[in-house]
């Protein structure tokens, strides 16, 4: 329990009645400017979606983790406090339909699958702060307060519902929005939802109503003010032209004879609070909601980055700042949106069994691997597509032909010496060979690409985009290895020992600098790398910086700067002949 929540008297408060709730009413919502804080006081708080336990994880679900945890281990990188929050989604009537369908009761069968996502979690290193689980009392607690303000301030009223519903998808569509398919398994002709292709039956009854209709002005104007709010640009668009079409008023419960399993509304124990309203609160819960006026900041609100696949923009980027504002809570400073796993080209889904167990592939072929090719492969404008194949692929050319053989050739090269390099170098010491650079413009251009190294990543995190800070990353590994091969340090270690005469240089102690100059440029591509690529493979990062000798205290964005370490070059992991020590060492199996 956080401090904020004890605040509330140990939780013995209970949102009973709303009178004793003052609060403004409809119309009167103030600014909704977020209220500044410093990077001191407010963590970088950033959240995934929580999963459904109705059936088990599959990839797309550890792409969502990751893609969290690299973002939230990036800020840590650059010094930042930072916090992350995952969880499961564990109520509505697909659960209730899936714990029957399973002969157990609700509540354990949600304690079952929450333990494989906590366990997905660890198993793929996510550095998550929180587990919420809607389940959990402090977050129901939030759900009945925020409830509670909602229906004071007006925005909240009662009326007969009717139209398409989707047990799926755990939502109303309206008739734009459904057409009639033919089912291929069992040949019936039923009405889907266009655009999730999910069954929806017609259902008629009295719930509660969000008066989702009265803040469509609101958020043309919010999105107007932050068009990057949402990243890739194109949902932006996507979510301005369905709020400019026009909004309908939102229900918001299902009669509890129905719909058993959820928060019951507290003034109305008739109705169940409706899983989408329920389950969006739970970014809030874990901040610390219902906190003191001014205080949301300490536990990390606003969001500064919510990950949320495609398929669920409409409710956290329509709904969820509706409810926002109708809280009189700052919204979310940035969504990151990303496509579709496939496999096969078929949208992997739990539903039809189109899945890849994510357990399996982490055993297969090891965390960091995969940390690294979700991150690679992954869309954020279009789907990927998931095979085998591919990991191989990815692992043969950018992890053990690139990273690995750089570092193996500089590590373990003959006739230079890595620390001597370094100590020549790094600092101030680039000044004595600028004769160099001045007559190769080869040796030059490598050294501008890694002046600008870690701003190119950085750019590139900034803008939410870690797939392209990782394909930009290893264009650095790559163009150090064609540098290295091209300019042969070890013809020149040749040479020396046999007393010839080295290109481009005028003495012995001359082609000696120029060899180190070399083995030191592709050993700052290799530190920077290191550093760089710590929030993306946290265990292989470390062992390359290990191997380089770099300090513990040395590894962070500051430290990732063109020879600004004088003190590397010494491993401290041994590195002997054959696969010992060795970054990236050949797959056991190709298939």
């Amino acid at each position: 329990m956080t401090p904020l929540l004890r605040s509330f008297g140990s939780r013995s408060w209970r949102p009973q009645s709303p009178c004793s709730i003052r609060v403004p009413r409809l119309g009167h919502v103030r600014s909704l400017a977020t209220p500044s804080t410093t990077d001191d006081s407010k963590p970088y708080y950033v959240t995934t979606p929580i999963f459904y336990v109705n059936a088990a994880p599959h990839a797309g679900h550890l792409y969502t983790m990751l893609l969290a945890d690299v973002l939230k281990r990036w800020q840590l990188l650059k010094g930042r406090k930072a916090v992350l929050l995952t969880g499961t989604d564990e109520h509505g009537m697909k659960i209730q339909q899936a714990s029957a369908k399973a002969g157990s009761d609700p509540k354990p069968f949600c304690d079952k699958g929450a333990d494989i996502f906590k366990n997905l979690a660890k198993r793929a290193e996510l550095s998550n702060d929180h587990f919420i689980r809607t389940t959990d009392p402090a977050h129901k607690e939030a759900v009945e307060y925020a409830w509670h303000l909602l229906n004071e301030r007006g925005y909240i009223y009662q009326s007969k519902h009717e139209g398409w519903y989707s047990v799926s998808d755990e939502t109303f569509y309206p008739e734009s929005q459904v057409h009639l398919v033919l089912d291929p398994p069992t040949g019936r002709k039923v009405m889907a939802s266009i655009e999730t292709g999910k069954e929806v039956e017609w259902t008629s009854e009295i719930n509660y109503h969000f008066r989702l209709s009265a803040f469509r002005d609101k958020l043309l104007a919010y999105y107007t003010e932050n068009p990057e709010w949402i990243t890739p640009h194109v949902k932006m668009k996507e979510v301005v032209s369905a709020v400019t079409a026009g909004l309908e008023d939102l229900s918001i419960s299902r009669p509890s004879t129905r719909l058993t399993w959820g928060i019951r509304v507290p003034t109305d124990p008739t109705q169940t609070i409706y899983v989408w309203l329920d389950a969006l609160i739970n970014y809030a819960t874990a901040a610390g909601y219902p906190w003191a006026p001014g205080s949301e900041h300490i536990g990390g609100w606003p969001a500064d980055v919510q990950i949320i696949g495609k398929d669920i923009l409409r409710f956290h980027c329509i709904y969820w700042p509706a409810f926002l504002m109708a809280l009189d809570l700052p919204l979310p400073k940035r969504f990151l949106t990303h496509a579709h796993w496939t496999l096969g080209k078929q949208k992997m889904a739990k539903s039809t069994g189109n899945v890849v167990n994510p357990f399996f592939a982490l055993d297969r072929f090891g965390t960091d691997t995969m940390r690294y090719y979700m991150i690679h492969d992954g869309g954020i404008d279009n789907d990927a597509d998931y095979d085998n194949i591919y990991i191989i692929e990815r692992y043969k050319k950018g992890l053990q032909g690139g990273l690995g053989n750089l570092a193996s050739r500089i590590t373990r090269g003959k006739g230079w010496d890595v620390r001597r390099a370094v100590e020549r170098f790094a600092g101030e010491g680039r000044q004595s060979v600028s004769h160099f650079s001045e007559q190769q413009p080869s040796i030059r251009a490598f050294e501008v690409l890694l002046e600008e190294f870690p701003s190119v990543i950085n750019k590139r995190m900034d803008a939410l985009r870690p797939n392209l800070a990782l394909k930009d990353l290893m264009d650095h590994i790559y163009a150090a290895n064609a540098f290295l091969q091209a300019q042969a340090p070890w013809d020149i270690a040749s040479k020396l020992k046999k007393g010839e005469w080295v290109l481009n240089t005028s003495s012995k102690e001359e082609a000696e600098q120029l060899m180190d100059y070399i083995i030191f440029l592709n050993t700052e591509v290799l530190r920077l790398a290191g550093i760089l690529l710590q929030p993306v493979m946290p265990a292989k990062a470390k062992q390359l910086l290990d191997m380089l000798g770099v300090a513990d205290d040395r590894r962070g964005f500051t430290d990732a700067h063109f020879g600004v370490d004088k003190d590397y070059g010494v491993s401290r992991v041994p590195i002997g002949k054959g696969q010992a020590g060795v970054l990236f060492a050949p797959l056991m199996s190709d298939s």
